[in-house]
């Protein structure tokens, strides 16, 4: 059955699930009182179901005490996707993936050679909100227990203000820089593997045309490492995935790692 993520429940534990969460449960699923299944809480936690009541558009449901997922990707550190605004809807897509791969925050910002200047705080209402449903959309069909989330579009000096704010709280943050010159210093694997615990990683992905090169000073300056994938050069929304699942299994592997 599809995961269903759910506002909180009210002091009773009971929620009230309507418009297509009723829909596909009472008109496709058929679900009738008496029914149990497992959904989501909004911060990540499992909850089991009961249905109390189906009418009136309205499905009642009593939740369980809530608990950690018995899986999923929490055991992975944060990672947070700083990513450039391309063109047109691809946002859609890398929005779509990241909350698919259980990406914990991303953050859009205008770069020098974004196309797509969407407003800065206080306009884009629609983009935003539009992403939010894909979030929800999306980890409800992946079944990722991860809570991500989504900022308004901010400017490249808002990029640098929120990592210094994420390296204030986690010490160790590791921020990757990933551009299509080779300037890298070593391979991925030795950039994450720098330190014994890595409690945060950042993605830094450009648009269209990538980074300038004040850009990759800025970024590298504060702290970001540079790397560039070998072959092809990829489209920004290719290039966020092929990031994101290239990070994830060298951490979720870490313990694997030899050493020579």
């Amino acid at each position: 059955m599809k995961q269903f993520i759910l506002d909180s429940p009210d002091a009773d534990g009971i929620v009230r699930l309507q418009g297509k969460d009723y829909h596909y449960l009472a008109r496709v699923r058929r679900v009738r009182p008496g029914a149990v299944f497992t959904a989501l809480l909004p911060d990540g936690k499992e909850t089991e179901l009961t249905v109390l009541s189906v009418s009136d558009g309205v499905l009642r449901a009593q939740c369980t005490a809530p608990h950690d997922p018995v899986s999923g990707n929490l055991s992975l550190p944060p990672i947070y996707l700083f990513q450039a605004l391309p063109k047109g809807n691809k946002m859609d897509l890398i929005v779509r993936q990241a909350a698919e791969s259980g990406l914990a925050e991303i953050i859009p910002f205008v770069s020098e050679f974004s196309t797509a200047k969407t407003a800065l705080p206080g306009a884009g209402a629609g983009k935003f909100s539009r992403w939010e449903r894909i979030i929800r959309e999306a980890r409800q069909q992946s079944g990722s227990a991860v809570q991500t989330s989504v900022r308004q579009p901010v400017s490249v000096d808002g990029v640098f203000a929120s990592w210094e704010g994420i390296k204030a709280q986690q010490p160790g943050a590791i921020g990757l820089l990933f551009h299509h010159q080779p300037l890298e210093k070593t391979s991925l694997h030795g950039y994450l593997g720098s330190n014994a615990e890595v409690p945060v990683v950042a993605l830094a992905i450009g648009p269209e045309g990538g980074f300038s090169s004040a850009e990759v000073e800025r970024f590298i300056a504060a702290g970001f490492w540079p790397f560039t994938f070998t072959g092809a050069i990829l489209r920004t929304e290719t290039a966020a995935l092929y990031a994101t699942a290239a990070v994830q299994v060298l951490l979720a592997e870490r313990d694997s790692w030899e050493t020579k």
